[in-house]
């Protein structure tokens, strides 16, 4: 009998064209679904018939709910090896197999500094006046060399920040909850006193944790009150790290210069989300793990998952 694969949320319509599936056949029929599908019923009308399902990170939730009204659904593979947004209990319950796949940490911290230096240079607002014949030159750019880059988090992500900043001729400083003197001392970063303390004295703020019960809204009113009027804020890692409302009064009012933000509570970001126009947000939508690179591990590894639970042997399971 052969299988039917469903490729879901294939934005860029590159998923066939990013692996050999047909390595596959005739064992197993892949098929990708091109278009966001939020209404219930209508997602479920497109994987009823879903033996393997393979997702993008976090584009669709993949709920109990959900899970319960797809019997048929046997295999569940995420690009990357986390993605809240899959409810694993259900899943097991159920009898799914979940499965994860590699993903390379240089495409997010490439991004991030895409948004550090689109907003340190007013990017945005100086591309839309030569496109729009406005102004020649109406801004006064943020240089990065001596300034303070505050790194929330130095994991693997924020290691490479690090470094960056460090070329660039910034100081660094970090702080999360598990960091330690002899990490910070590792990569010649200073280790802040405290949260506030980085906050405080950071001209750019970049988050680099795993989101968790934790460190969910590690980032609230009164931290952004730490820092200073010309401080950034940049969030590439989970929208859900920030207080979203705390966040938008501060943008508004301009407690902050701005925001690179490339995470949301809600995606695709709705058409009337204030972040779509506020003048000292520089926004994208998602695209910290969006590179070649990263697409060939994923849907190269996925056809992996795929041949190792047909074989009976499950690889890189979730749990």
């Amino acid at each position: 009998m052969t299988l039917r694969c469903v490729i879901l949320d294939d934005y860029q319509n590159v998923a066939l064209s990013q692996a050999d599936w047909s390595v596959l056949a005739p064992e197993v029929d892949t098929v990708a679904l091109h278009n966001p599908i939020q209404n219930q019923d209508r997602l479920v009308e497109a994987l009823m018939d879903a033996d393997i399902m393979v997702i993008m990170r976090e584009r669709t939730p993949i709920t109990a709910q959900l899970l319960s009204r797809l019997p048929k659904l046997k295999l569940l593979i995420t690009s990357g090896m986390r993605n809240a947004s899959i409810d694993l209990a259900a899943a097991t319950a159920q009898g799914i197999t979940v499965c994860g796949t590699g993903s390379g940490s240089d495409a997010p911290v490439e991004l991030t500094w895409a948004l550090i230096l689109g907003l340190a240079r007013h990017l945005t607002v100086e591309n839309r006046s030569i496109r729009n014949s406005g102004p020649w030159q109406s801004t006064l750019g943020v240089g990065l060399r001596g300034k303070t880059l505050g790194l929330v988090g130095l994991g693997k992500i924020g290691e490479k920040m690090a470094l960056i900043g460090q070329a660039f001729g910034m100081n660094v400083v970090a702080w999360s909850q598990n960091l330690t003197a002899e990490r910070a001392a590792q990569l010649k970063v200073t280790l802040a006193e405290s949260k506030q303390a980085l906050l405080k004295n950071s001209d750019f703020v970049s988050l680099h944790l795993v989101l968790s019960e934790r460190s969910r809204g590690i980032i609230d009113a009164d931290d952004l009150a730490c820092m200073h009027p010309g401080a950034f804020l940049i969030n590439t890692s989970r929208a859900a790290l920030v207080d979203p409302s705390a966040l938008l009064d501060a943008l508004t009012k301009q407690k902050i210069a701005g925001a690179g933000l490339d995470v949301f509570d809600l995606e695709p970001l709705p058409d009337n989300h204030p972040y779509r126009h506020l003048p000292n947000v520089l926004a994208t939508p998602h695209l910290g793990y969006v590179t070649d690179d990263n697409y060939r591990i994923y849907f190269n590894e996925a056809i992996e998952d795929i041949q190792a639970f047909i074989a009976g042997e499950p690889v890189r399971r979730l749990q």
